[in-house]
């Protein structure tokens, strides 16, 4: 899969395609289905199948803090899409000039003149350009008049619910790992590089991979058990803590974990992390050795679930 870095490395090259254009967080069941009908799209018009998504987020330009939490990283979600079978990605720097583009003119010289759509899928709630002027019926207009077809997306329901990043955070928040994973179709994962910490839990003998999770606003907190995992090694199963760390003064969000049977060096490695079930909130405690007490209660907890799977 080929990744474009901003609108300025667009090249004659890349002229001509099918395109959706969106967040793609999480990239869950209903955007599976979207890729799914770029794909049948891009074979039948022999072109690239190609996504359009925006770094940061929009909603984290606009709202900053206040925006809705972020299920994926762009490193994330650009896995995901590959596993998917999309063939190209167009990843846009949404900063306040790219938001000020007129409408008119980002359809005639970014869509047309560049890109050379011939098939275009969107959400039929999309607005775009200065003020969101722009909308689906602008682009069908525009599609008849310059030679691309316009075509909406359609809600993925499950049962009566439909499929949406936002129905995937409200579950992520509530602990319904599992619902989530329905949603998403597959595992809810967090990845990061593991840094060096404080070395906290070293002291009362649970040593802890420490990943800064680089997101202004955290979709998940508490206690999990997980499954984890990082290039050429085998999979670990262990606990985490997503949070604040309240019993040792934390001030920032981060992901700790703790592998069970291991004992080995991945400072600096990238590593997976698949969260399993949440086993409890995060709370503060009074002393390390209350903090100690509590944590050998999570390791039993997180076995003990994880024999009941492999039985």
């Amino acid at each position: 899969m080929e990744l474009i870095r901003g609108i300025y490395n667009i090249l004659p090259a890349h002229h001509g395609c099918v395109l959706t254009i969106g967040n793609f967080d999480g990239v869950h069941r209903g955007h599976a289905k979207v890729i799914a009908k770029l794909l049948a799209k891009a074979e039948q018009y022999k072109l690239p199948a190609t996504v359009m998504l925006f770094e940061p987020q929009p909603q984290e330009l606009f709202r900053g803090a206040e925006a809705p939490a972020r299920l994926s990283l762009l490193r994330d979600k650009l896995l995901l899409l590959e596993e998917l079978g999309v063939d190209r990605v167009i990843c846009v720097n949404f900063n306040h000039k790219f938001a000020n583009i007129d409408a008119d003119e980002f359809v005639d010289q970014l869509l047309v003149k560049q890109l050379g759509i011939k098939y275009l899928v969107i959400g039929d709630d999309f607005c775009f350009g200065k003020n969101r002027r722009g909308d689906f019926d602008m682009l069908c207009r525009a599609g008849e008049q310059n030679g691309f077809a316009v075509d909406s997306t359609e809600s993925f329901l499950i049962g009566d619910h439909r499929v949406s990043s936002t129905a995937v955070r409200n579950e992520l928040a509530k602990g319904n790992l599992e619902q989530a994973r329905r949603l998403l179709g597959h595992p809810f994962a967090i990845s990061g590089k593991v840094a060096h910490g404080q070395k906290i839990g070293r002291t009362i003998g649970f040593p802890t991979a420490n990943v800064a999770l680089k997101r202004k606003v955290v979709p998940v907190r508490g206690v999990f058990a997980i499954k984890a995992w990082w290039q050429d090694s085998d999979i670990y199963e262990g606990v985490a803590n997503i949070g604040f760390r309240p019993t040792v003064n934390g001030q920032r969000c981060q992901l700790e974990v703790h592998l069970f049977d291991f004992d080995g060096d991945i400072y600096g490695k990238q590593i997976e992390v698949e969260l399993v079930a949440k086993i409890r909130d995060e709370q503060p405690f009074l002393s390390l050795d209350a903090l100690k007490q509590q944590i050998l209660k999570d390791v039993d907890e997180a076995k003990a679930l994880f024999n009941n799977d492999a039985s």
